[in-house]
């Protein structure tokens, strides 16, 4: 592993960007900017954002439904629930339509209210397959994660990386 990273980022900024990269809204889009920020190498920020943003999918597949439902008993939970499911019928015509390429599209886009959480919980109550959906997400992840690098590294430096 240590032949991996080039180690140069401490133990404190790995864990932060890797923790920020899991966490909805900010997720690998405010990761790899804050990584970029701290001086983190390219490789090394993108393959700590790309696993810290898919640890929770598979989480948010299984077990989203049983939360929600459970979520609705309690009145101060109703906002929130309708928000989720505004979100999922808002996209849920532009995901069928394209079925797994919508989905891929979906989380690769780097705009608000898109990304691996959204698009884990819209994959989930359309009735996606694990199989499918999560390599669907897993690709939109990584392409996400090239164009916030190609933001936040440059895309000349990033460039440079690739030769």
């Amino acid at each position: 592993m240590q032949a991996l990273f080039n180690m140069d980022a401490g133990l404190w900024e790995i864990l932060s960007v890797f923790f920020l990269s899991m966490i909805p809204v900010f997720e690998l889009r405010g990761a790899i900017p804050l990584a970029a920020g701290l001086g983190m190498p390219f490789p090394e920020s993108y393959i700590i954002c790309v696993i810290g943003n898919m640890v929770p999918v598979p989480f948010i597949m299984l077990f989203a439904r049983a939360i929600i439902k459970w979520l609705k008993r309690f009145p101060q939970f109703d906002r929130f629930i309708l928000w989720i499911e505004r979100k999922v019928e808002k996209n849920k015509a532009r995901i069928l339509r394209f079925s797994v390429f919508g989905l891929i599209v979906f989380v690769m886009l780097p705009l608000p209210g898109t990304g691996a959480w959204t698009g884990a919980l819209v994959a989930t109550f359309l009735d996606m397959r694990l199989r499918t959906a999560i390599p669907s997400i897993l690709i939109g992840v990584l392409i996400s994660g090239l164009i916030m690098s190609g933001i936040s590294y440059g895309f000349l430096s990033f460039l440079d990386f690739i030769k």
